[in-house]
């Protein structure tokens, strides 16, 4: 039922983003590997809450971020004034400034790395930061860009654009983030924080993929926003390691309850062993007993209390006290409790 209903879900976006009449005026095949790349995001982000696992912040905040990037990218290349790709592009701009955020809490938890609660409200401050600097054309703010117009090449809206003097900030906000997740995969493989050689590799693919994307966007000039691509490769990457590591975790846990339960059984047959052992020997050290001993033995079986045995018998305390300590001596027990826990059970049998 869940597979038929997102099945359906898929379909309507499919249709909906095909039946649009911009794209039947336009031919460009580029708006359609957007709403592939739409399409696909979305998916991934969909099948992640069908996943059995517990669900990880800064997972959602990954793929809702690559999600909001294409569908930030498909609106641009769809668009046909200005406005409208100025806000598709802050769109875009949101996705892509939170999506490093996002990463380098992923990699710092695969690698067994916690920040203090400063330096998380520090990052999270830079980034909200960075991203009202990127929207702030919208406002008619000229410091991240200091011209920017809309053309139509090839059938699909781009931004032309002319950079500000604020704009190197992105650039080194995202060199800095991908410094530290670099720093941080590095640190983790030389101190042995990560189970395996392969998953420091898994990590620094995704992270070199997204700078190699990056400074080929920047060295070539292209059409095609290529992050879109490599968005999806890296979440693609992390989600498997993380799953793998969070099946690797279930068998370990599986591991330990079957190996606490294997002790418990050991631990419980032991003690019936040594129990049975007790009432075996108490049963044959009862002929040792004198007859006072044997007369309060039997007084206690009954279900007297000190008081009574000491009336029945006639004697005195400290006697009976020294009386006891023969009894469980010669028994092999340490109190009237476990006496009578081990007559009770050769009643019994």
């Amino acid at each position: 039922m869940k597979k038929t209903k997102l099945s359906a879900v898929l379909l309507a976006v499919l249709f909906l983003l095909s039946a649009c009449n911009s794209i039947g005026d336009k031919s460009a095949d580029l708006s359609m590997v957007y709403i592939i790349t739409a399409v696909f995001s979305f998916v991934l982000l969909v099948a992640y809450f069908f996943t059995p696992k517990k669900k990880d912040l800064w997972f959602v905040t990954l793929l809702v971020s690559v999600f909001v990037v294409n569908i930030g990218y498909l609106v641009i290349s769809l668009s046909y004034n200005l406005e409208t790709a100025l806000i598709a592009n802050t769109l875009a701009y949101f996705g892509s400034v939170f999506l490093p955020l996002s990463m380098l809490f992923i990699i710092l938890n695969t690698c067994q790395i916690v920040l203090c609660k400063w330096q998380k409200i520090l990052l999270i401050v830079i980034t909200v930061s960075v991203f009202l600097l990127a929207a702030s054309p919208i406002a008619g703010i000229k410091l991240y860009y200091e011209e920017v117009s809309w053309v139509e090449i090839g059938g699909v809206g781009m931004l032309e654009k002319v950079y500000g003097v604020l704009h190197p900030v992105y650039l080194v906000y995202l060199l800095l983030y991908f410094t530290v997740m670099t720093a941080s995969i590095v640190y983790a493989f030389s101190k042995k924080k990560l189970d395996s050689p392969v998953y420091g590799v898994i990590l620094l693919v995704s992270v070199f993929l997204n700078i190699g994307i990056w400074l080929l966007e920047q060295l070539v000039k292209i059409d095609f926003e290529l992050l879109s691509v490599s968005y999806i490769i890296t979440e693609i990457f992390l989600l498997a390691l993380n799953f793998i590591l969070w099946e690797t975790e279930q068998k370990k846990t599986l591991v330990s309850i079957k190996e606490t339960e294997a002790a418990n059984d050991e631990s419980k047959d032991g003690s019936d062993a040594l129990f049975v052992e007790k009432c075996s020997y108490l049963e044959s050290q009862l002929s040792s007993l004198t007859p006072t001993e044997t007369n309060i033995y039997h007084l206690y079986i009954e279900g007297r209390s000190t008081k009574e045995v000491l009336e029945i018998l006639n004697i005195k305390e400290n006697t009976l006290k020294y009386h006891n300590k023969n009894i469980y001596s010669k028994l092999g027990v340490s109190s009237r409790k476990e006496l009578l826990k081990i007559a009770s059970s050769l009643s019994d049998k």
